[in-house]
């Protein structure tokens, strides 16, 4: 990815297992991002109210908010970042998640995941945002 040097991209990663987070986070730096990390909905909440993100990467399940009212919460105070929204879960089978997930039209990623999964999914979210 080539990178404006005026304006690095910005990603929150909302991850409650710290390694995982910190895997992501290692990931989307080398993508070019500026990557902080919120470890539930909650947080997250707070930290898109102080600062702009390019890209939200989002478990599903997190303590105190999950990512499905944390979505609902950015459709509603934050749309451009509900468009750029990638989810993350380990239980794509349940019938409920599978149903948001598709309801929602967003990318995902199911646990486990690869660096290059990430990278793509990150890459493509990135392109339709720029073809905007």
């Amino acid at each position: 990815m080539t990178q404006d040097n005026t304006h690095r991209r910005r990603a929150l990663v909302v991850e409650d297992e710290p390694v995982i987070s910190q895997i992501c986070r290692r990931i989307l730096m080398a993508e070019g991002f500026d990557v902080d990390i919120a470890m539930n909905g909650l947080i997250a909440k707070k930290m898109v109210d102080d600062k702009s993100y390019d890209l939200c990467l989002s478990d599903i399940r997190t303590p105190a908010m999950d990512g499905i009212q944390l979505y609902e919460y950015l459709e509603q105070e934050h749309p451009e970042l509900a468009r750029r929204v990638i989810f993350t879960t380990g239980d794509v089978m349940s019938g409920y998640i599978a149903q948001f997930l598709e309801g929602t039209k967003r990318p995902f990623l199911p646990k486990p995941f690869t660096p290059d999964e990430l990278k793509q999914v990150s890459r493509d979210a990135l392109a339709e945002i720029d073809s905007q």
